[in-house]
C-alpha cells in the first residue's frame, strides 16, 4: 500500500499578543492562507517557505515545504520526483489562492529559508537545491518576487501578514537548534517513504 503526502493545511491557531491579531503557525508539510488581518508564523531551517499574495485584495498564504532526495527521473517525463514534489506543493497553495479570489496577474511573493544548517544534510545541499527550486518555480510561473532572504547557515523565524504583504524575519543565532533539526529531519524521512499524492487543479 502506497501513502502519500498530501499538503495539509495548517490548524495550529491562537491570539499573538506580540502583533495583537489572529495568528497561524504552519510546520513542514503545512499551508495556510487567509483573506483577514492575521499573521502567519513558522520556522524554517533547510526547508523553505513561499509567502504568495494577490497585491490588490489582500488574500494570500504561506507554504513550508522541503524537496525530499534523489532526483531520478521517471522514464516519461524529465522532471524529478524531487521537483515534482516541490511543484505540487506551490501549486497547492497558488491554487487555494486563486480559488477564493486571488487573481494570477495580481499576484506577488517572497520566499525564506534554503539554511544550511542540518548537519546531516550539509553534503547534499538540500537548503541550496530548495533555494534554487523555488527561485526558478516563481520564474517559470512569472510571479513577481519582491523580497526575500535564502541559504546562508541560520534558522529563521518568518512573520507574514498577507494582507500588507509586510514580512519580519529573524535569524536564529542562538537557537538551541535540536528541535528544529528533529521536526525537518523527521519530515525528510517521511518524504523518503511517501509519494506526492493528490490531484491540483490548474488555473
Amino acid at each position: 500500500m502506497v501513502n502519500f503526502v498530501h499538503e495539509e493545511i495548517a490548524t495550529t491557531l491562537y491570539y499573538d499578543r506580540t502583533f495583537d491579531c489572529e495568528a497561524a503557525k504552519i510546520s513542514p508539510g503545512e499551508y495556510y492562507f487567509t483573506s483577514k488581518d492575521m499573521v502567519i508564523v513558522t520556522v524554517l531551517g533547510s526547508c523553505v517557505s513561499a509567502c504568495i499574495r494577490d497585491k490588490v485584495s489582500g488574500i494570500g498564504g504561506m507554504n513550508h515545504f522541503m524537496l525530499p532526495d534523489g532526483g531520478k527521473a521517471d522514464k516519461d517525463s524529465p522532471v524529478s520526483e524531487s521537483m515534482r514534489y516541490g511543484t505540487y506543493a506551490m501549486e497547492v497553495l497558488i491554487n487555494q489562492l486563486l480559488k477564493n479570489g486571488a487573481k494570477r496577474e495580481n499576484l506577488e511573493a517572497k520566499i525564506f529559508g534554503g539554511g544550511n544548517v542540518l548537519r546531516s544534510f550539509t553534503t547534499m545541499n538540500v537548503g541550496d537545491r530548495n533555494a534554487d527550486f523555488v527561485r526558478n518555480y516563481l520564474k517559470e510561473e512569472r510571479i513577481k518576487v519582491t523580497g526575500e532572504d535564502l541559504n546562508d547557515i541560520y534558522p529563521r523565524k518568518v512573520y507574514f501578514f498577507p494582507r500588507t504583504g509586510r514580512v519580519l524575519v529573524k535569524k536564529l543565532k542562538q537557537l538551541n537548534n535540536y528541535t528544529l533539526m528533529k521536526r525537518e529531519d523527521a519530515y525528510a524521512n517521511k518524504l523518503k517513504t511517501n509519494d506526492v499524492g493528490g490531484e491540483v487543479d490548474l488555473f
